[in-house]
């Protein structure tokens, strides 16, 4: 539980959900978002971990290489990520929440003074009623270095700051059965309590506009349940996920945190 009293969740969205699946960020799928957080808000804070930037930028600009990738993505992010959370602010703030911005790279994990500043930093924020809204400093970050479309920098974030609930939005409806992917019904994995055995389950394909595909997803769950953390993996493309996640209405996986 968060100081609040209130239950502390941890809301993970890729790029494929918020552009649902199209090369264009949904302004549709932010309020989705946002007028769950606003009926859950009583009950429930949140921490949002977005991916997006580079998806933002790449509708309004085509930058010329210099002959290295990752510096065109590091561009992208540093034009497209004041423009995802202007996108946030202004759908949220039509709900009456706040949002703040947090960038973080993966050595601010490994210092434990930038650690407790994160900590300290984001209980201020939730104390306050702001929605952290998290994502990688791409600015900063390489190949080498990257979280896998956030899925591991949602799981630290997770620990770092004691969470009850980690959900990973994707866009399939939890993990399916192997045996079942090839069908016209797939069959959802629904409870979890050995991670290791997801391994022979999943696909290694990653999605068209995410990085990380579900190997690195089960990769964060296994973070997350070391520090008895439950994880969800629910379809971020359905309307009111969330909701309905927490109501048992929609097949999603849940990865117990024991």
């Amino acid at each position: 539980m968060g100081k609040t009293g209130k239950k502390r969740v941890l809301l993970k969205i890729g790029s494929n959900t918020l552009t649902k699946e199209t090369n264009q960020i949904s302004r549709g799928k932010i309020e989705d978002i946002g007028r769950q957080i606003s009926f859950l808000k009583d009950d429930y804070e949140f921490i949002i971990v977005s991916s997006g930037a580079i998806a933002v930028a790449r509708q309004f600009v085509k930058l010329e290489s210099n002959g290295k990738e990752i510096n065109v993505k590091q561009a992208l992010a540093a034009i497209g990520q004041p423009q995802l959370m202007r996108m946030f602010h202004d759908n949220f703030w039509e709900l009456g929440l706040l949002t703040s911005q947090c960038l973080l790279s993966y050595a601010d994990f490994e210092r434990e003074i930038s650690k407790q500043n994160i900590m300290n930093t984001i209980n201020v924020l939730l104390a306050n009623n702001y929605i952290p809204i998290i994502n990688e400093n791409d600015t900063v970050a390489t190949d080498e270095i990257k979280f896998g479309d956030n899925d591991k920098l949602a799981a630290l974030t997770g620990c770092l700051l004691n969470v009850d609930l980690v959900i990973i939005a994707t866009n399939t409806d939890g993990i399916y059965t192997k045996s079942s992917i090839t069908t016209n019904k797939k069959e959802t994995i629904t409870i979890v309590n050995d991670v290791d055995k997801l391994q022979n389950e999943i696909s290694t394909d990653k999605s068209s506009l995410g990085t990380g595909g579900m190997q690195s997803k089960i990769n964060a769950a296994q973070i997350l349940k070391d520090n008895a953390i439950e994880t969800w993996i629910v379809n971020g493309l359905k309307d009111n996920f969330i909701k309905s996640a927490i109501n048992n209405e929609i097949p999603f996986t849940k990865i117990l945190n024991k």
